[in-house]
């Protein structure tokens, strides 16, 4: 069964957590599913051991990978690595069909292809194991080419019988260039509106962003640090958080990893950065090393405040309040004003789950994160 922190026992679930997560699956309404991808693990289309790994549960806390056939492998090696993973989907849809391996316990799967040709070509050649796929990563989007991606896709769904989703990658220089920026994804959010129904995330690329100015941000520091990055960050949120018909964006890559105590810098860095992007309203994040899959992981889990005011917020949604006490009568909850706040930790809620009141994600964390 594929959810969240499947990994404790049931004894340790009944510690952790005031309400346990609840199973996921590709067959999730949309609006969950787009909650459920949290740390998206990206790793090369060239490896030939992840169909393996996904049988034998090498990587304990996946739950979302992408297979890149774009920047991850080296422009010489696409053949190459389009034939490497239509083996490895064809060995899990064995595996699946034998009885050796459950489907219900397969990672939400997408592909990051580069271009529309390679979409349509690579998912006719894989056939009925294109089924195994939750949808496929778009990069470089823009509104120049943007539609193309999203008529390819609901051909192609159309021609499977099922829904595979996209997720476009914002991290183009219009959309970074400030004089092109409000055109951009303006057109770009319009464009999204029109195909909502296949519009998983949107996800932010900021090294692309970063090569465009020859920064690389230090260990020490988070992206929002980087001043052009975070206007363009800024930007892309003020866009496709809007209550009125929000968007889920998802953070940028944190390109640091070093197995080990949650005192090690490149931890302190990750774990930083992903409460800014929560602060910020992003719901997950790109990561490239399993040992950065618990601790974001653990971070959007809601803590017990959290719940207990989004609980009160949204029953006292009735026009009979308009501001009332919190729950830990420590802040004030206004009705209006906060229920998005609330609707969104409840979505949340059901995904990573909901801590005791005594719990925090250091606690969730020791002992346990860092099995790779």
């Amino acid at each position: 069964m594929l959810r969240y922190f499947h990994d404790l026992s049931p004894a340790e679930e009944q510690t952790f957590f005031h309400r346990p997560p609840q199973p996921l699956s590709r067959q999730l309404a949309r609006d969950d599913l787009a909650y459920a991808l949290g740390a998206l693990l990206y790793m090369p289309a060239t490896r030939a051991d992840v169909a393996d790994s996904i049988i034998w549960g090498k990587w304990s806390h996946l739950i979302a990978l992408v297979l890149c056939l774009e920047d991850a492998i080296g422009d010489r090696m696409v053949l190459e690595a389009e034939q490497v993973l239509i083996g490895q989907l064809r060995t899990l849809g064995q595996a699946i069909r034998s009885g050796r391996f459950a489907a219900s316990a397969l990672p939400l799967m997408f592909v990051r292809v580069r271009h529309v040709e390679q979409l349509r070509r690579l998912t006719r050649q894989l056939g009925e194991d294109a089924r195994w796929l939750t949808g496929f990563v778009f990069p470089k989007f823009s509104l120049a080419d943007g539609a193309a991606y999203w008529e390819a896709l609901a051909e192609l769904n159309g021609e499977l019988g099922q829904t595979l989703y996209g997720m476009p990658i914002l991290e183009s220089a219009a959309v970074l260039e400030e004089e092109r920026r409000l055109a951009e994804l303006t057109g770009i959010r319009q464009l999204l509106l029109e195909h909502r129904e296949l519009v998983l995330n949107v996800r932010i690329g900021a090294t692309d962003f970063c090569s465009r100015f020859g920064l690389r941000r230090p260990m020490g520091l988070t992206i929002y640090d980087l001043v052009p990055v975070r206007d363009c960050i800024a930007s892309i949120l003020n866009q496709f958080l809007r209550v009125e018909d929000p968007f889920v964006v998802s953070g940028p890559v944190w390109e640091y990893f070093a197995p080990g105590p949650l005192t090690q810098p490149a931890m302190q860095g990750l774990i930083r950065e992903v409460q800014l992007d929560k602060a910020n309203g992003i719901i997950g994040k790109t990561v490239i090393h399993p040992s950065q899959l618990r601790p974001v992981q653990a971070l959007y889990a809601v803590t017990y405040e959290e719940y207990q005011d989004a609980t009160s917020i949204l029953a006292l949604d009735n026009g009979l309040v308009g501001v009332a006490k919190s729950p830990f009568a420590n802040k004030m909850n206004e009705i209006k004003p906060h229920r998005s706040w609330a609707e969104q930790t409840m979505r949340r809620a059901r995904v990573y789950g909901v801590l005791h009141e005594q719990q925090t994600y250091e606690a969730l964390l020791a002992e346990r994160v860092y099995v790779v």
